[in-house]
């Protein structure tokens, strides 16, 4: 299945990136979309985002699942479906 993630603020940054496709596996979780997003962006993603097999992201970021963040769903383990919009934040911007 695909799933479109948008990189914000700073995790544009770290991405080098502001949108993305990944395909996964039918019944794959938000922890599978970003342990897979940690084994392609590396080190710096995974110090200052995302961490694998952390129960959530670091408390700098959020993450939306088709506008509705995380926490008001089933955290990580979040079920993603077909066409499912992924967003990963900073919880605060400057400018």
């Amino acid at each position: 299945m695909k799933i479109k993630i948008h990189y914000l603020g700073l995790v544009k940054a770290y991405t080098n990136k502001s949108q993305d496709e990944k395909d996964l596996k039918e019944g794959a979780s938000l922890m599978d979309l970003l342990n897979k997003l940690a084994a392609e962006f590396g080190k710096q993603f995974t110090q200052e985002i995302y961490e694998p097999g952390a129960k959530d992201v670091k408390p700098m970021f959020a993450v939306m699942v088709n506008g509705i963040v995380t926490g008001q769903l089933n955290g990580l383990d979040t079920r993603l479906k077909e066409g499912d919009n992924v967003i990963l934040m900073p919880l605060m911007t400057g400018g």
